[in-house]
């Protein structure tokens, strides 16, 4: 199991950096939580370095692709301070505004964008996709158990409460189809079933 490395610390402080001023949708936690927790899950479950730290910088490349940046600035930016293949392992799963073309895609494209391409995606990305829905689905459950407003909580998410829980399906079951068995998949099947609870109160 992989722990503090100087690459790793690296890459928090990067993502502390870039995400200085963002907060959790409906909370107040600085978002550098959502990296910290993503690295925390892929740690436990023995991922390299390699992969904690793209799971760190995993909304980073996200935000560079809703603000439009080219390849060649990511490269600048990423690339070249975390390795070619870091990038490489966040570009091959990270949710883009546009398509191969250069098309808008809506948010329900956006999403299915993501689904489609885990079945080229390295193994290492799939980990990657796969903790950062694992947070985000756990949170959404955390929020839920809390609040005495569930509205409130599913109007955060894209698509509601039946967009939020196919969406995550259709993750699970994508990278069932791709011959992804790691035990993390069972733990996320167990949230979006938890989640499923949620929605059909």
């Amino acid at each position: 199991m992989h722990g503090y490395s100087d690459r790793i610390n690296h890459a928090l402080a990067y993502a502390a950096k870039h995400h200085d001023h963002q907060v959790r949708k409906g909370a107040r936690a600085p978002y550098l939580t959502q990296p910290a927790d993503v690295a925390i899950i892929l740690t436990r479950y023995g991922q390299d370095e390699t992969t904690v730290v793209a799971g760190i910088l995993h909304d980073v490349v996200e935000d560079c692709f809703r603000d439009g940046q080219t390849p060649q600035t990511m490269q600048e930016r990423l690339g070249e301070k975390f390795g070619e293949n870091v990038l490489d392992i966040l570009v091959s799963v990270a949710q883009r505004r546009t398509d191969d073309d250069g098309v808008e895609m809506s948010a329900e494209e956006q999403r299915q964008d993501v689904v489609d391409r885990l079945e080229s995606a390295s193994g290492r990305g799939r980990w990657v996709c796969l903790a950062d829905k694992l947070h985000d689905a756990g949170s959404l459950v955390a929020d839920l158990r809390r609040t005495m407003d569930p509205e409130m909580v599913w109007g955060r998410t894209p698509g509601g409460e039946a967009g939020t829980v196919r969406w995550y399906r259709a993750i699970c079951a994508r990278l069932e189809l791709v011959g992804f068995n790691a035990p993390i998949l069972d733990e996320m099947r167990a949230v979006v079933s938890q989640l499923e609870s949620f929605a059909a109160r």
